[in-house]
């Protein structure tokens, strides 16, 4: 016997107990974007490497160590898409949508990065993401992070996350800034751990962001990035809270807070749950404004976020939201004896349209005790009985599988109507 096939570490199934979270979660993110009047955008899962090399950085962790990266029969190298933005910059610089105009979009999808699997981060993962173009005042930022808030009152974990925001200034004021911070650095580089080290030079705002204790207690006397801001930075950061302040949104100023990739400016922000061990972020973004410029298009400003998908599910499934999810059958139609088979499956088949209700036929045969067996496993609220003596008198037998309530009998022509409240009783 040959040895059987397993699936790529990090890259996993969703087998159908889990399709159906996937499903009510993703359906909640496009209501949610649907009621802000964005629009779906869909790019390939491949594209040239060099896109990702001038969009994320080539001294990034994701650029150096991460990304899936081949050649093609034609020699051209090419990457699994690590994240979201840069294709979708990509795409609205080839098709002309984003030069003196709006474009308010959302993407969702898989993406790649030769990670250490470990719990909620895997080597392809699944990202629900959200870009602005053509606006750069503050009140886009703003309408982001009240969609994001809105989105985990829709979910019902608003309780659990919580907000923190930062600016970044102009790629100018963070230029002179990470000169202070760098010459900081280098006075104290022997209290630096490895990672911060070779950050120092490469992506030195990283360091801020260094889960090492000490290291971060070191950071309470380097130089604060407000310090080195000017007043449009800074307007454009007081704008910003007095819109959250105005909405009802509570957020923390994180001055450690900054993003992993290199073209974010002014606004950048996290928001984070203790729900999941170390694993905190379940939403990040920020703005990003020379992006666009930088991949060749013609200077646009940009704001937007990212999710993971599989870390939202996580959340969802350690606070017990999917445990009342509905089961994916509601009714399940059995036909006994002989003859009953055809009407059954038409019956089956009427329901589904006059309806809406999932409808599952029994298939394969068996005996009642088979059947009602299969009936009950299928998670279906009610089971409907077509024998012989139910075709002889056109009805159909009613028995509940999850309520109390009786077994009963009922014509064919009243049972649609009566269906969707005996499944919700």
């Amino acid at each position: 016997m040959s040895k059987q096939i397993q699936a790529i570490r990090g890259m996993n199934d969703c087998l159908p107990g889990e399709t159906a979270k996937w499903q009510w979660l993703e359906q909640a993110l496009r209501d949610t974007v649907a009621s802000y009047g964005y629009q779906e955008i869909r790019t390939p899962i491949v594209e040239m490497t060099g896109l990702f090399k001038r969009a994320i950085g080539e001294v990034t962790d994701i650029v150096e160590k991460e990304m899936y990266t081949f050649e093609d029969r034609n020699g051209d190298s090419l990457t699994l898409r690590p994240e979201g933005t840069a294709s979708t910059v990509r795409a609205g610089n080839q098709h002309g949508l984003l030069y003196n105009q709006e474009q308010r979009l959302w993407y969702m999808g898989p993406m790649f990065r030769h990670e250490r699997p470990q719990k909620g981060r895997y080597r392809q993962f699944h990202q629900f993401g959200v870009e602005v173009y053509g606006i750069g005042s503050a009140d886009a930022d703003a309408e982001v992070l009240m969609m994001s808030a809105r989105l985990w009152q829709r979910l019902g974990i608003a309780d659990t996350v919580r907000l923190e925001i930062n600016t970044l200034g102009t790629s100018e004021e963070r230029a002179a800034y990470r000169e202070a911070l760098v010459a900081f650095l280098e006075q104290h580089k022997a209290r630096l751990d490895e990672d911060s080290q070779r950050r120092m030079y490469t992506n030195p705002l990283r360091v801020l962001d260094s889960k090492n204790a000490d290291v971060q207690a070191l950071l309470a006397d380097a130089p604060a990035l407000m310090d080195y801001l000017g007043e449009e930075s800074k307007a454009h950061f007081s704008l910003l809270r007095e819109l959250l302040d105005g909405a009802g949104i509570q957020y923390r100023v994180n001055p450690r807070l900054v993003r992993g990739l290199d073209y974010y400016n002014h606004t950048v922000f996290e928001w984070i749950t203790d729900s999941l061990g170390a694993q905190g972020t379940v939403l990040a973004g920020g703005r990003y404004d020379g992006l666009v410029d930088q991949l060749g298009g013609k200077d646009t400003p940009a704001v937007g976020f990212a999710s993971g998908i599989e870390r939202l599910v996580l959340l969802l499934e350690t606070l017990g939201k999917f445990d009342t999810l509905p089961a994916p059958v509601e009714v399940y139609v059995c036909a006994m004896g002989a003859g009953t088979l055809g009407s059954a499956m038409t019956l089956a088949d009427e329901l589904r349209r006059e309806t809406e209700l999932a409808v599952m036929m029994h298939c394969g045969g068996g005996n009642f005790k088979k059947q009602m067996k299969r009936a009950d496993k299928s998670g279906a609220a009610v089971a409907l009985i077509i024998g012989e003596d139910e075709l002889q008198q056109g009805v159909v037998t009613v028995k509940p599988l999850r309520a109390g309530g009786e077994q009963r009998q009922v014509s064919r022509e009243e049972l649609a109507g009566l269906l969707p409240s005996l499944v919700n009783a």
